[in-house]
This record gives structure tokens, C-alpha cells and sequence, in this order.
């Protein structure tokens, strides 16, 4: 039987990040992470389990090259670092979870051998001493949280040593003792700013140089925190957004600034991107920007949060319309405008509702802790 490749990336901090901050937005933040690994492998690897914080991949009677492994975890250590560089400039929570997202680090360990393997559910899986060696390897001395690590095995059979010359890996050997057996390793640690990071959407922040067309203030016995996390997160929307039949958006998701969701309000679709504009440093804001309302080419809607005190904050709501025509400024001046501040005026009581009858304690409790 050949050899086969064991590769678990593995995301260090997990378990104080989990433990420490807020649960849903910890959850979110991790799957999201976990996906972005999946889609940055291509050595055929297949997925043999999720394992909390780390995944477990082998490919099956195949060893991938030396200049193959390494552009693969070159590759997956640039789009984990890229997407905590995302959810750091776009974020708007201000909730622990989020903020602290991007101090996350990434290790990765590979193995090989000889694989025999076990079914459970119709679900076949690697099994045997090379697994069990590839996880202790996961435990191990190297001084970081952000590195590579290589069994001598693997090393030996892609031709790797500490002579390898590249810009990203300098290579060490190092060993461990498991249960009286030496296992010998070379190990990198992975310096960030030598990643080419891929380049994503700056956040949209709009400049309002005129007053909203609609503007609605509004007391809240509620802190700041937790009043922004039910306007920004879309799981609780239809309980307060008056005429809402569905909301269509990634559920594994943290909103951040750019993401997308549809709202079928009384049987219309409209499509909302997430925006921001400059408030007071006190002050939180979640936006939302859509051109499917007509009779408007746009319309920007932003809730600006003003914490009162520990149980109390003021919401202001802003809605501004871009208008191409002087029919669509009558038609707006005269009707849509009334309406559209009578049913946010109405949405806005809704959710003061929600808030003071306590109907969220069915739901996620821990994303408000």
C-alpha cells in the first residue's frame, strides 16, 4: 500500500476565543474561517472530518510534491489571513467576537503513511497509528501559533531540509516524545507580512452632504450593543420589520460592511447592500443601500445608535432617496415619502415591542451576552 498525505490546518486561539466572547458571533466568525480553508485547498484533498477548531484532509494513495505542498499551504495561510483582514476593515460589530477576529492564527501539520480506513454512517475515514501520529504532532513545542510543521516522514519523501530556500519558509527541525516514540519534524513559522494578501471591497461609506428625507428618533430601553445586534442581524428581522414574509442571506455570516440580503416585503423582493457614513465617535451605525424601491433610483436607510446610558440608548433613523427626475421628486414629495415614514415609524415601535416584551428569549440568549 502507498503512502497518503495528512494535512490539518488547524486555527490557533480558538478555544479563549470562543470562550470569551460572544457565542453566536464567535460561531459565525469560525465557520466563516473554516470555509475559507476548504475553498483555498486543491491538492485533492478530500475532507475526512471537521474537528472543532481544525480540519482534517488526507488524499488517498498520493503525496503531493514538495513545490505542491508548500504553494497549498501558502496558499490557504493567504486566504485565512486575507479574510481576517476583511472582517477587519468592514466590520461593524463592536461586540468582543468581531473585534478581536483578527489577533485569530493559523497552523498547519502534515503527515504520511500507510492509511487504513473506518466507515461510520456510510461515511468512510481515515484510521490507524499514521492518523493518531498526525494529531500528537498537532501538540508539540514549536514557540508560535502561526506555523507549518512537516513529519520527517513526509520531509524525507518530498525531499524537504533545512536548506530549502524560500521567501515565506525558513525551515527548523524540532521533535517530540509521544508515549516513549522520538517523532522528528521540520517546522516554519509563517510571517504574515510576507503573505500576498487577495484584495477585497473597501467598505462603502457615503458622505451626506444634505438632510434625510426621512428622519424618526426614537428612546430604547435597551443598551447600545444589544439594540444594534437585533437591527444588524438579519435572523431577527421579520419580527419587527412590518410586512416581511422572508429574508434571504448567509445564516453562517457576521454582518459586516458589503454584505448582501433580499427582503420580500408584501410580496416584493428588494435587494440591500450594507453601508456606513461618518457619525460621533460615541455613536454606532449600521447602513443599507438599495435601487430596487421605486419610485427612487436609490435609497440609503442608516440607524444611528446613541448609547444613554448602561440600559438606555436614542435611535435616530436617516433615509435619504437619489432621484434622476422632476417626476420622481413629485411623486416622492407628494406620497411615497408619507408612507415610507408611517411604515418605519411602525417598524420602529415593532421593535421597541419586541425588545420590552422580551420575545427574543426563545432565541439566540447568547448573542446578547
Amino acid at each position: 500500500m502507498s503512502n497518503s498525505l495528512l494535512f490539518l490546518p488547524d486555527i490557533s486561539g480558538f478555544t479563549e476565543f470562543i470562550q470569551t466572547t460572544e457565542v453566536q458571533h464567535s460561531q459565525h466568525v469560525i465557520a466563516e474561517l473554516l470555509e475559507i480553508i476548504i475553498d483555498a485547498t486543491t491538492e485533492d484533498l478530500q475532507l475526512a472530518e471537521v474537528e472543532g477548531d481544525a480540519l482534517f484532509f488526507y488524499k488517498e494513495n498520493g503525496v503531493s510534491s514538495q513545490e505542491q505542498l508548500l504553494l497549498q499551504m501558502e496558499a490557504i495561510f493567504s486566504a485565512f489571513y486575507s479574510h481576517l483582514k476583511l472582517l477587519e476593515k468592514n466590520r461593524i460589530c463592536p461586540c468582543n467576537a468581531c473585534s478581536s477576529a483578527p489577533k485569530l492564527q493559523l497552523k498547519i501539520v502534515a503527515h504520511c503513511g500507510e492509511l487504513q480506513y473506518i466507515t461510520v454512517q456510510n461515511k468512510r475515514k481515515p484510521f490507524g497509528a499514521e492518523v493518531i501520529e498526525a494529531h500528537r504532532l498537532m501538540k508539540n513545542d514549536v514557540q508560535s501559533d502561526n506555523y507549518v510543521l512537516i513529519s520527517q516522514k513526509l520531509a524525507n519523501q518530498i525531499k524537504l531540509d533545512t536548506d530549502h530556500h524560500h521567501s515565506l519558509y525558513k525551515f527548523e527541525e524540532g521533535v517530540n516524545t509521544y508515549d516513549g516514540k522520538e517523532v522528528p519534524y521540520l517546522y516554519a513559522i509563517i510571517e504574515k507580512s510576507k503573505l500576498k494578501l487577495k484584495p477585497f471591497s473597501s467598505a462603502k461609506k457615503l458622505v451626506m452632504d444634505r438632510k434625510p428625507a426621512i428622519s424618526i428618533s426614537m428612546l430604547f430601553s435597551v443598551d447600545a450593543d444589544t439594540l444594534l445586534e437585533f437591527i444588524s442581524n438579519y435572523h431577527y428581522r421579520h419580527y419587527w420589520v412590518d410586512g416581511t414574509v422572508k429574508f434571504e442571506y448567509n445564516e453562517n455570516e457576521v454582518t459586516r460592511l458589503g454584505t448582501e440580503h433580499v427582503c420580500i416585503i408584501n410580496g416584493k423582493h428588494f435587494n440591500f447592500t450594507s453601508i456606513t457614513k461618518d457619525v460621533k465617535p460615541t455613536q454606532l451605525i449600521y447602513g443599507e443601500q438599495t435601487s430596487d424601491p421605486p419610485p427612487v433610483d436609490k435609497m440609503n436607510q442608516f440607524f444611528i445608535i446613541t448609547p444613554i446610558n448602561e440600559h438606555s440608548c436614542k435611535l435616530d433613523v436617516e433615509i435619504y432617496f437619489e432621484l434622476s427626475n422632476f417626476i420622481q421628486k413629485i411623486i416622492v414629495g407628494v406620497a411615497f415619502k408619507h408612507i415610507l415614514k408611517k411604515n418605519v415609524t411602525k417598524s420602529m415601535l415593532l421593535l421597541k415591542d419586541f425588545i420590552s416584551n422580551k420575545k427574543f428569549t426563545h432565541l439566540d440568549e447568547d448573542a446578547l451576552k
